[in-house]
């Protein structure tokens, strides 16, 4: 069986190829992807050949090429003779799963819809345990305040999810004013700049003399830097942006260890395989979770997606997210037509 599959070929190059799609084995499944999400950070970061994983070296060789997506939802059409929860026909959310019309994977890998969620929310709904994982980390208490630095997909969801974790006051934090205002809409309850003079103050006011938590999306020693200086005593700060360069100062004698700050490694990666317990969740059951809290209507996907995209225009689509600051937050594939 042939297929359709994004591939980045070479530097700065993206392609929609023919390629083989294999017969489930016995615990597998094929899956006929309707969307697929794109996560900004981690394909910029193919499309750039940047480091892209957290078994790389900042020195290793760029290696092309690439196969970007891992969040999408579709129509089961094949199953393996062992599979028994999940049958032809069924609506899934799925995860690890190419930017292609057809993956077969594992089972593991494949999570039913409840009624209520749309194929287009489920494709988000992988990317969205990361920021869930990253909260859950913190252990944040209802009435503490937070503040989401970086406003792309995850500090997006971010934001809604700390709303419903019942964080108070929520301070969103992004330079593009479109993005603050998107966060605004989803449930902030404040946006700033962080480029505006007197940032930290102003944080420090609307807290009450700091932010009890905060979420590191932006990936950016600046980010990092500046949040510190928002936070108040024996806070706890997520590291849930991916810092694929080191070199950058941090004076950690002032800023991490005198206030008694907690850095935490919030990769999505880090969290157990078997089974869930207290302030860290497997990967199944944060699924499960926002699955709920979209039909409870406890989080908004719809007014995430900016832009819906045919996989046929990859190229295009991955030349604005690297020069077009204005990009929608959350970009997603169709590949009902292709």
């Amino acid at each position: 069986m042939k297929t359709k599959q994004i591939i980045m070929p070479q530097l700065k190059k993206a392609e929609l190829i023919e390629v083989d799609c294999f017969p489930p084995k016995d615990n597998e499944l094929t899956v006929e992807l309707e969307y697929s999400a794109i996560s900004a950070g981690t394909e910029k970061a193919n499309f750039l050949g940047l480091r892209n994983s957290i078994f790389d070296s900042e020195d290793k060789v760029v290696e092309f090429p690439r196969y970007p997506g891992y969040s999408a939802a579709g129509v089961v059409i094949e199953v393996g003779a062992a599979v028994k929860d999940i049958k032809a026909g069924d609506r899934v959310a799925v995860y690890g799963a190419a930017h292609k019309k057809r993956n077969t994977i594992s089972e593991g890998r494949a999570i039913k819809l409840p009624d209520g969620v749309s194929t287009q929310e489920a494709s988000m709904a992988y990317i969205s345990i990361f920021p869930l994982a990253a909260i859950r980390k913190t252990r944040i208490e209802m009435g503490e305040s937070a503040m989401v630095m970086g406003l792309g997909i995850l500090g997006i969801i971010a934001v809604q999810q700390l709303r419903a974790a019942g964080a108070y006051p929520i301070i969103a934090v992004d330079p593009l004013e479109e993005r603050r205002k998107l966060a605004l809409k989803l449930g902030a309850d404040f946006a700033l700049d962080p480029t505006e003079e007197g940032f930290a103050e102003r944080v420090k006011e609307i807290s009450g003399g700091g932010v009890n938590v905060c979420i590191e999306v932006t990936g950016l020693g600046v980010g990092l830097v500046q949040a510190l200086d928002c936070m108040r005593k024996l806070g706890r700060v997520a590291l849930l942006g991916c810092t694929r360069s080191s070199k950058f100062e941090i004076d950690y004698y002032s800023k991490v260890h005198g206030p008694g700050i907690s850095l935490i490694g919030a990769h999505t990666l880090a969290r157990p395989s078997g089974e869930s317990f207290a302030g860290l969740w497997t990967i199944k059951d944060d699924l499960k979770t926002v699955l709920n809290l979209i039909v409870g209507k406890r989080l908004n996907f719809k007014d995430i997606i900016g832009e819906i995209a045919s996989p046929a225009d990859a190229q295009d689509v991955y030349d604005r997210l690297i020069g077009d600051k204005k990009v929608p937050v959350g970009i997603l594939f169709d590949w009902s037509k292709i």
